[in-house]
């Protein structure tokens, strides 16, 4: 039997990996888009025009359209990445956080069930580690009790429990990974570790004169997005529905990113204060560094960024899933994920400021720099 995956949240980091990952795997992938204004399908650019792969227009707030998309793909397994995933964004907007996060997953179950596809349609949930939230214990396992502390995490428990409640009612084969924070250089520009590595590639190359960010003491375990989707997969081939930690076991400070990501790019800094009053000052550069940046201070501490209730500590422990699953999370370690970041981004930037450079030039300049196709 073929296999043919549906993704929702296909456009985003996580869809993207995993589109490239199953397509290797002779998969035929299915992948969920919203209308929109504006084009997110960035990431999966390159993929659109291959045979198996395949984009339909749906809505994780639509019912119908789902129910509809999964009679007509009739999928072996389901990836469901879908979310309002920003957890600051789901205090000022947490009636579409819940109505995404957490009844979408249950539209997508019954849209399984409405196709009677209960027996031969794996389910895979996206889940997180906010579920922890106000921490109970450290590292946190599969057993660690959970204590959400965002409206983000409560919709997300929600789809934990409903996700558990079906498998058990109708015998689906339904689970949950608690995905631990993963980065990876198509991250969104908006959550922390993105903002870090593009703020550090602009500052080293003059673009911006200072990073602001909210609570440096918060400790992350932090993985790299494309190893996880391996992880995804392999819990939908075990030989039963189970839920899993998908983290590295090793944590480290917002702090530690941003030293790390500067380094990479060229600045070494310094911190002086606390909390509020925290500083990043540079210390030394190296390369094309402008050494005029040496006694700046480049990274600050605004309270706009600071959280009604802050997740302060998050640890996974992946032993299950290495022990049962065979899965190797730590194949890019915390300090080969910050650089790849950094060398994507300093590129990035780079190649903005060649685009702003020759704006100035005829169409026939444009087209020979290759900033046009």
């Amino acid at each position: 039997m073929k296999n043919i995956a549906l993704i929702t949240g296909v456009t985003g980091q996580d869809g993207s990996y995993l589109s490239e990952f199953l397509l290797e795997k002779g998969y035929e992938v299915h992948g969920i888009i919203r209308r929109s204004s504006v084009d997110f399908r960035e990431r999966i650019a390159h993929l659109e025009g291959l045979p198996n792969f395949h984009l339909h227009y749906a809505d994780m707030t639509d019912s119908m359209s789902l129910v509809k998309l999964v009679g007509k793909v009739q999928p072996t397994e389901i990836y469901n990445l879908a979310a309002q995933s920003h957890v600051q964004v789901s205090f000022d907007a947490p009636e579409f956080t819940a109505d995404v996060d957490a009844v979408g997953v249950l539209r997508i179950l019954e849209a399984v069930r409405t196709n009677h596809l209960e027996k031969s349609c794996k389910i895979y949930q996206a889940s997180t580690s906010e579920l922890y939230g106000k921490v109970e214990e450290v590292p946190q396992n599969e057993n660690t009790p959970f204590h959400p502390y965002s409206p983000y995490a409560v919709a997300k428990l929600y789809g934990f429990w409903i996700v558990k409640e079906y498998r058990e009612a109708y015998d689906m084969f339904c689970c949950s990974g608690i995905l631990f924070n993963h980065e990876s250089e198509r991250r969104g520009e908006t959550f922390v570790t993105r903002k870090i590595t593009l703020a550090a590639a602009r500052i080293a190359q003059g673009k911006q004169d200072c990073l602001y960010l909210g609570n440096l003491d918060s400790l992350r375990d932090w993985g790299y997005a494309k190893d996880y989707v391996e992880c995804m997969w392999l819990i939908l081939q075990h030989d039963k529905p189970e839920d899993f930690v998908i983290a590295t076991g090793v944590q480290h400070t917002v702090r530690e990113f941003a030293t790390l990501a500067f380094r990479h790019a060229g600045i070494e800094l310094r911190w002086e204060g606390e909390g509020i009053n925290e500083k990043g000052i540079v210390v030394s550069v190296s390369g094309s560094v402008n050494s005029d940046l040496v006694g700046r201070t480049v990274v600050a501490v605004s309270e706009d960024f600071y959280r009604p209730t802050d997740v302060v500590n998050l640890w996974g422990d992946p032993t299950k899933a290495k022990a049962k699953l065979g899965w190797n999370p730590q194949t890019t370690t915390f300090e080969q994920l910050v650089e790849l970041m950094v060398k994507h981004d300093m590129a990035k930037v780079a190649a903005d400021n060649a685009a702003s450079d020759v704006r100035k030039m005829n169409l026939a300049e444009y087209l020979e720099k290759g900033i046009v196709k």
